[in-house]
């Protein structure tokens, strides 16, 4: 009877300690709670993302968010292209100069296609803006051609760029990016970013939605942003650049305002063509639910 008596109490002890604990879990702050049952996060909190390279920094004082394999050193495609554009515009070459497409300029590398036929001529400045916005190879390399000095020339200047910026673990071989011996890291490419802020035509251009070209002959080519989300009214968005060749997936950089910071987010090779996209609305999510005030920064 007395063995019976202290099973009861126990039995009573356990169902008033469940109750409490349920208690304190109804009582979690709902923000909270939807953050954790969020299914961009996971069991330890952090987003779920998919890209193999990601940097995340808060652009003003660069806090590091988010880091996976950061200092992995991986083929970056056509987030090359930003990196051409400053060196363009370091140059302080009229931007107003014709440029004719040449035989040179065709990708005998990747055999990727252009509207941009050989004789047409384009300004410097709308050379830029579709290598930027719709990261048009023949774009890009007619640029590095007509550089002083020629590519040989252009391409040293990149190099010397980012020695400059202290991406000490990046090397590039053309302004096009279709080579896989342009390699960078999710770190080194936070900085390039933050770089190619500082200059307006680079904001404009990677965040303009479309623009009809016109070219000398008086024929209008139509060309749209690479980047989806710069479609998207629910992002604020400073600046963006897409990149894609099989040797380094899917790439994404940023640089976007969320919950009211401004943040500079670095993906590398995804795998989906919609993986980046999706990793980029995870890191969204993320921060829009404080995940990263909870949790300072990652080991």
């Amino acid at each position: 009877m007395k063995q019976l008596l202290i099973a009861l109490a126990a039995c009573v002890v356990w169902s008033q300690a469940a109750a409490q604990d349920k208690n304190k879990s109804n009582m979690r702050p709902a923000s909270a709670r939807s953050t954790l049952q969020a299914d961009t996060v996971g069991p330890s909190g952090w987003p779920e993302l998919r890209s193999s390279s990601v940097m995340v920094v808060r652009h003003d004082d660069g806090q590091l968010l988010y880091s996976k394999n950061a200092n992995a050193v991986v083929p970056i495609a056509s987030i090359t292209k930003v990196m051409t554009a400053m060196v363009v515009l370091d140059a302080r070459l009229p931007l107003s100069d014709y440029v004719t497409i040449s035989t040179d300029d065709i990708d005998d590398l990747k055999g990727t296609r252009s509207r941009l036929k050989v004789g047409s001529r384009l300004t410097r400045e709308d050379l830029l803006r579709l290598a930027l916005m719709a990261s048009e190879n023949r774009a890009a390399a007619a640029l590095t051609r007509a550089y002083p000095g020629g590519t040989r020339a252009f391409v040293a200047a990149m190099n010397e760029k980012a020695m400059q910026l202290g991406m000490y673990r990046s090397h590039f071989v053309d302004g096009t990016g279709l080579s896989s011996e342009n390699v960078s890291t999710a770190r080194d490419l936070v900085l390039m970013v933050k770089a190619a802020y500082e200059y307006p035509l680079i904001r404009d251009f990677t965040t303009e939605s479309a623009f009809a070209v016109e070219l000398s002959t008086g024929r209008k080519l139509q060309y749209r942003n690479s980047n989806r989300l710069v479609h998207n009214d629910g992002w604020d968005i400073g600046l963006s650049k897409t990149g894609y060749i099989s040797e380094a997936g899917r790439c994404l950089v940023m640089q976007a305002v969320i919950s009211g910071t401004p943040l500079v987010m670095v993906l590398l090779d995804s795998q989906g063509r919609l993986t980046r996209i999706g990793d980029a609305n995870r890191i969204r999510k993320w921060i829009e639910g404080t995940g990263w005030r909870a949790v300072a920064t990652r080991p």
